[in-house]
């Protein structure tokens, strides 16, 4: 039977009546795997490729035959404002099936989960942070709701793995099977995944059923990238505001800053040239009354409007069809790149993709002269252009923060738990069964007893303590990332956004691309109250921009290597990038890992990833010291970066003995010891929760999750074949 033929009559009417001529690859593949098998299924294709119909087509017709008793499918995503999207869509869909789909999340209406409630039934679409709410507060809800749940859907499945969020759901899925007795079918649905083992594992992780994968042809639309190169910072906007003004456009930074930055000089070339302000902003320290705005500013206009977003906008939120991606400043992986270029042409079936890079001033010599941003631009073009390579998950085999907030979770709302009973609960959790052992748990209970979080009643019960209590009463305890905001930003009757920190003194700041002066700050709430300004500077933001994996590194060296000018290189980027080689080529020793720089100095770029960098940055400035210099000698040596991958090493020993000693300390050093790589004192807290995990197992995380010590320790270990 055909594809279409098999799915039920009200699909095939929607079908007709939006003049679908066939179906896509994707949607016949996933429509096989999940009408005649089983399994889990992973569908992956790109962006715009129809992967909510591949998945929901076959589902429904199952469901049309064969309907469930309860809730019958659990669609969870990573956003609210996704979630609110694909209602839309599934409204239109579900319009004459007589299937409800309702929204559960923060947002939505008492009535509308009363409803569902009421009459169990159809699709539920949820976050993981609600989730978790309904799991833990209400789990007598859960099982009423979900008794007869026949499919969980994960969208953006890239977005989750790899990440705790991810491993949360991972533990919220085995939790809702053992609280309502069902053994739902998972699909997974994502635009940018490569290494499709590795993110089957994940979706099936403590279930033992089969993961089949559809769609794995790749995306057969058309690629035009551009890069341009400005030594002038003002030439740049001014190029950038001739490209989008009368477009409609995405313009993607690494920062919030950056985001208001873009939107700030192209509202003020606007107003000299008399132009109409289209401008837009999206990112996390915006309301979502203004993001919320800007989404349908995109979506429903009919003319020129651009915006200027972080990753809030990568995700799958239709906002129409763009004419034109920008990126200001070099891609942090292949996976955002990727998914950011895939937002683009889904009527033309050609991405459009500009990227825009301002060097910083180069000084130095060797490594330091090098423009990393232009050569990481560069590397991860090329590496999805020649490779279709795409950044495997990053494991966390330690994830205590986690731990704690699980055990937390177990024990609410319950009368308590006996210590045995409460491991079986969590241990055998997925995100742990594998890694934690019974000894670090009890280590992480008897911490969290000590310190209030837990109480142990007469019979040996724990229960929630008094400390726990003061953030499993809070909203915010269903969420396990952190949310470094800390100060909501209000002009008269309206939220602007929020500040990590509060400008200080008559400093006026930007904030969602218009200047503000502070007029009074309320501490008690946390509210800083505004007026507009006429100019204000960039407000100060922390936080990381993301791991660069080794791939990214190594392609960097081969193309400082290579002569090859590549096509999507502008004629000035093409001139610059000769320049960057000339140079290159003039270092002494260039191929060489070691890089001379002088009788007591060298540069170590053994072009590896962020990640692997910082662990050598660490074992040869701390562990390394411990073992071959006292507390007097700590200045004999010092060890920094010099560019993103390149450590730089002053040694007053010399440095052939310096070698020698590095090499001898990777032979020989105890990988599993967080010693070697952290201070005495020095107990890091990365995750939300991590201030509830004991320092021990605090450093065991650093080790383990922040670092990657396998690959450093070969990378030293080499060391002796460089000498030889």
């Amino acid at each position: 039977m055909s594809t279409f033929s098999r799915y039920a009559p009200f699909i095939q009417e929607y079908i007709y009546r939006n003049r679908w001529d066939d179906l896509r690859t994707v949607q016949n593949e996933a429509c096989t795997l999940l009408m005649d098998t089983e399994d889990h299924v992973i569908i992956a294709s790109g962006t715009a490729s129809g992967k909510t119909e591949a998945a929901f087509f076959p589902v429904l017709t199952l469901l049309c035959e064969n309907p469930s008793a309860s809730v019958s499918v659990l669609y969870i995503s990573p956003l609210r404002a996704l979630i609110n999207d694909q209602f839309e869509r599934l409204d239109l869909l579900l319009k004459d099936s007589h299937i409800p789909v309702r929204a559960w999340h923060g947002e939505s209406s008492r009535s509308a989960r009363a409803a569902a409630l009421a009459c169990p039934e159809g699709i539920i679409q949820i976050t993981p942070e609600s989730l978790e709410a309904l799991l833990t507060d209400h789990p007598e809800q859960a099982a009423v709701l979900f008794s007869d749940l026949r499919f969980v859907m994960i969208d953006e499945l890239h977005a989750m793995a790899g990440t705790d969020r991810g491993l949360q759901l991972q533990c919220l899925l085995t939790r809702l099977e053992r609280i309502s007795g069902c053994l739902p079918r998972r699909i997974g649905l994502s635009a940018t995944l490569q290494d499709y083992a590795q993110a089957a594992r994940w979706l099936g992780a403590g279930s033992g059923r089969k993961v089949s994968c559809a769609g794995l042809t790749g995306s057969s639309r058309k690629l035009s990238l551009a890069l341009e190169v400005f030594q002038d910072d003002a030439e740049k906007w001014e190029f950038l505001y001739r490209q989008v003004y009368r477009r409609k456009c995405l313009i993607f930074t690494n920062s919030r800053n950056g985001a208001e930055e873009a939107v700030h000089r192209l509202r003020e070339i606007a107003a000299d040239r008399g132009d109409p302000d289209i401008f837009h902003l999206h990112h996390g320290s915006l309301s979502k009354e203004l993001r919320r705005e800007t989404e349908l500013a995109m979506k429903n206009s009919s003319g020129p409007v651009v915006t200027a977003a972080t990753m809030t906008l990568e995700l799958g939120i239709d906002i129409g069809d763009l004419d034109c991606i920008v990126q200001i400043g070099p891609p942090v992986s292949v996976s955002g790149f990727v998914q950011r270029l895939g937002r683009s042409g889904r009527r033309s079936g050609r991405s459009r993709m500009l990227f825009l890079e301002t060097p910083a001033g180069e000084g130095g010599s060797g490594p330091d002269s090098l423009p990393w941003d232009f050569l990481q631009t560069c590397s991860v073009i090329l590496l999805y252009l020649e490779e279709r390579w795409i950044e495997p998950f990053v494991s966390r085999p330690k994830p205590f923060s986690l731990l704690a907030h699980q055990t937390l979770a177990a024990l609410k709302n319950t009368t308590g738990l006996r210590p045995a009973g409460l491991a079986r609960a969590v241990l055998t959790l997925p995100a742990f069964s594998e890694s934690i052992s019974a000894e670090e748990y009890q280590q992480l209970l008897r911490h969290m007893l000590e310190k209030d979080y837990l109480e142990r009643m007469e019979d040996g019960t724990l229960i929630i303590g008094l400390e726990g209590e003061k953030y499993t009463s809070s909203y915010e305890f269903y969420s396990v990332f952190k949310d470094t905001a800390s100060w909501t930003v209000r002009w008269e009757d309206r939220v602007l956004g929020t500040l990590e920190e509060c400008p200080q003194g008559d400093t006026a700041f930007v904030l969602s691309g218009r200047s503000w002066q502070v007029t009074y700050a309320d501490k008690s709430s946390h509210t800083i109250y505004v007026k507009p300004a006429s100019a204000g500077v960039m407000p100060r933001r922390f936080g990381r921009t993301g791991d660069v994996y080794s791939r990214i590194a190594a392609r960097i060296r081969q193309i400082l290597e290579e002569e090859t000018i590549y096509p999507f290189l502008g004629p000035e980027a093409g001139q610059y990038l000769r320049d960057i080689r000339k140079k290159w080529k003039s270092v002494p020793s260039r191929g060489a890992m070691i890089l001379p720089d002088g009788p007591e100095s060298f540069w170590f770029c053994p072009w590896s990833g962020s990640r692997e960098t910082e662990t050598l940055r660490r074992l040869l400035s701390i562990g390394m010291m411990k073992k071959y210099y006292g507390p007097a000698d700590r200045t004999a040596v010092q060890t920094e970066e010099a560019g993103r991958f390149v450590l730089h090493i002053r040694t007053d020993r010399g440095v052939q003995r310096y070698l020698d000693q590095a090499a001898d300390f990777a032979a020989e050093l105890d990988p599993e010891d967080p010693s070697l790589v952290l201070e005495k004192d020095e107990a890091p807290e990365c995750d939300k929760y991590d201030f509830m995990v004991p320092p021990a197992l605090l450093r065991s995380a650093f080790l383990h999750n922040q670092l990657s010590m396998a690959d450093a320790v070969e990378i030293l270990c080499s060391l002796r074949k460089v000498r030889s």
